[in-house]
């Protein structure tokens, strides 16, 4: 990414950060009122989609999981595809930290919600809720800790979160695909081999790219696998050049239309959605709960900082520069806020939306994100205090 397009994305993902926060409070703050039956009949309510021979009834909230989420994980994809062919993902040199930061992040939060799962005797498969970072929110909390901090971090931060959602995305293909159809599965890939094949196609109107990926979205749903794999797929197909002579690229093009309406409507909706539920002891203190929370704030701090220090103590990679030690533990612990992933990851692992799990997966992401915003906040604010102390000694 260009400086000027980084910026400009840290200052849509910010926005949208706080947009979260607000939609996901006013879920919790209704799911607890007297009006709690509206929420979850507004939630619950079937709609039934018709399209020729396509025919299909959900949820309010199974239509936002399953329909639009894939618009943000092609977005997501396309934002993997520019930095790993032409952004901070390509130079080997730098990918070194945030890859085995993520990789630490991962593994350690994934251990201490199996570990207390075991101990208290809660489910072992909703480990993988443990493992994301929510790219908005992180980024709008580490806006929040002041202009001071040097840009590397938030260039650090964001590239950890890509490599999460990388990280996301493969234990959703390798988990959670169930009842194989394989007829439409013979379909969706054929509809990906089109694309892929057309993808030279630099001059191929958008209308093209969008009726194939409704096609790979449509196969996909019929065939048992998620569809937020249709939204990967289609999103590594796109071309990376620019239609014609020089410019941004049909992938930037389209990541740049995009990426408003993601941060700024699918985004917010999903999190109301999946977010509201009602709090009780049993939510809040269930091993679910318990195993979420304790991964996301005990273990990502862990894992990050941990594999952070180790691969700068055995100089594999430099530190950010102008990054203080102090600076890299607050960015750890802002890495424990996997709102978005976490809590989709959840939904997977127990779809039945009225169940006590469920309402412990979102306890135990909203107690574990907001736990590690606060620590995130109070370190980086510290360590911003002391810059301007000394810039005005």
């Amino acid at each position: 990414m260009s400086r000027r397009s980084t910026l400009e994305f840290l200052k849509t993902e910010t926005g949208s950060g706080l947009l979260l926060a607000a939609a996901a409070l006013v879920a919790i703050v209704w799911a607890n009122s007297p009006f709690a039956g509206a929420y979850d009949a507004l939630t619950r309510h079937p709609v039934a989609v018709r399209v020729g021979p396509f025919a299909e009834v959900m949820s309010v909230t199974g239509w936002v999981k399953t329909a639009l989420m894939p618009v943000f994980f092609f977005v997501v994809g396309l934002e993997i595809k520019q930095e790993v062919l032409r952004g901070e993902l390509a130079n080997p040199r730098r990918l070194a930290l945030p890859v085995l930061a993520a990789l630490g992040g991962a593994a350690v939060p994934a251990l201490i919600y199996l570990g207390l799962s075991a101990g208290l005797g809660g489910p072992a498969k909703a480990w993988p809720a443990t493992t994301a970072t929510d790219i908005a929110f992180a980024l709008a909390a580490l806006a929040l800790a002041g202009p001071r901090l040097p840009p590397t971090l938030r260039i650090f931060l964001l590239t950890l979160a890509i490599v999460d959602d990388v990280l996301a995305v493969l234990l959703i293909a390798l988990l959670y695909t169930h009842d194989l159809r394989f007829p439409m599965l013979a379909g969706a890939a054929a509809t990906v081999a089109v694309l892929a094949a057309m993808s030279r196609w630099r001059t191929a109107p958008y209308s093209f790219w969008a009726v194939g990926g409704l096609l790979l979205w449509g196969f996909t749903l019929k065939s048992g696998i998620n569809t937020s794999l249709a939204g990967i797929a289609a999103a590594f197909c796109l071309p990376l050049e620019p239609k014609r002579g020089a410019g941004p690229g049909v992938l930037a093009e389209t990541m740049e239309a995009l990426h408003p309406y993601v941060a700024f409507l699918i985004l917010p909706l999903f999190a109301f959605t999946a977010a509201g539920f009602r709090i009780s002891p049993q939510a809040l203190l269930g091993p679910v709960s318990l195993g979420i929370a304790a991964g996301l704030f005990l273990g990502k701090q862990i894992g990050v900082f941990g594999a952070t220090s180790l691969v700068i103590g055995l100089k594999w990679a430099r530190r950010p520069t102008g990054a203080k030690w102090l600076e890299l533990y607050g960015l750890s612990a802002l890495a424990g806020v996997g709102f978005t992933m976490s809590l989709y990851i959840g939904a997977l692992a127990f779809p039945d939306a009225d169940g006590l799990d469920q309402a412990q997966v979102r306890a135990g992401v909203v107690l574990g994100s907001i736990a590690s915003v606060l620590l995130g906040l109070a370190v980086l604010g510290l360590s911003a205090a002391r810059r301007a102390r000394d810039a005005d000694a």
